[in-house]
């Protein structure tokens, strides 16, 4: 596995996530790590024909998360070279077949980008808590989760990562609960004490007209090694569901 870091910036955390990426799992294409000035620039990665790109702000690649954010993109990379259904379905064409012939607000339209985004995450730690610590991640959604329920606007997320809900649009706040609460239980990270469920709970009580415990089963029981076209149809009947909620609320 080919790493370089392009440009002056740390390279210890990268070279640590790669060594316990590599325990486990590993990349044809070499990577390169793109550090960029700007502190908010969201941590991401690209996929091109003979390399994969890690993008990351130099801030981020500098805060106490770097590894795992880089371990998470690598995890996105494997996915990308295995073709995934996750990783190759295009979310065009789900829309397409879902919500053909209806008419959605653009606020949900862009809420299920960020769904498709949710189950691609599921499948990229589904490697990333293969082979590396949860506690970090947990914390992490937890804080975001805490941040969207109160609305609290003027405090910052974490360097390199963006909040679950950065509007905290309570209908897509309580589908990321979901989404937070079905990964900690898919890889058994908390238990029924955790502050997480007390969270979530608020969050599903400020949308009744999302299914929270619905969706929340969506995202823990995606079927490990889906075909391209049962991971379509769980892709379509969530996007369905979750546009159908607002005719739900008007009514």
């Amino acid at each position: 596995m080919d790493i370089r870091v392009q440009g002056p910036g740390p390279t210890a955390p990268f070279l640590s996530a790669k060594d316990l990426f590599q325990t486990e799992h590993d990349l044809s294409l070499p990577v390169r790590v793109r550090l960029q000035d700007d502190p908010d620039e969201r941590t991401w990665a690209a996929h091109y024909d003979d390399y994969h790109v890690l993008n990351i702000s130099r801030q981020a690649a500098s805060s106490a998360m770097a590894r795992e954010l880089a371990l998470h993109e690598f995890a996105h990379m494997a996915r990308h070279e295995q073709e995934h259904p996750s990783h190759t379905q295009s979310t065009e064409e789900v829309l397409y077949l879902a919500l053909a012939g209806k008419s959605v607000e653009r606020r949900k339209l862009s809420h299920c980008y960020q769904i498709a985004n949710h189950m691609k995450d599921i499948y990229a730690d589904d490697i990333t808590l293969s082979v590396g610590p949860g506690e970090k991640l947990l914390s992490f959604l937890e804080s975001s989760l805490a941040a969207a329920v109160v609305d609290r606007p003027e405090t910052p997320p974490r360097p390199g990562l963006e909040r679950l809900s950065p509007s905290a649009d309570p209908e897509i706040t309580a589908v990321n609960a979901a989404f937070a609460l079905a990964l900690a239980e898919r890889h058994d990270l908390v238990d029924e004490e955790h502050r997480l469920y007390d969270l979530a709970h608020v969050a599903a009580m400020d949308a009744p007209e999302v299914d929270f415990q619905e969706f929340k089963r969506r995202f823990r029981e995606l079927a490990r090694e889906p075909d391209t076209s049962s991971y379509r149809q769980v892709l379509v009947d969530a996007t369905r569901s979750y546009a159908s909620s607002e005719r739900l609320a008007a009514d």
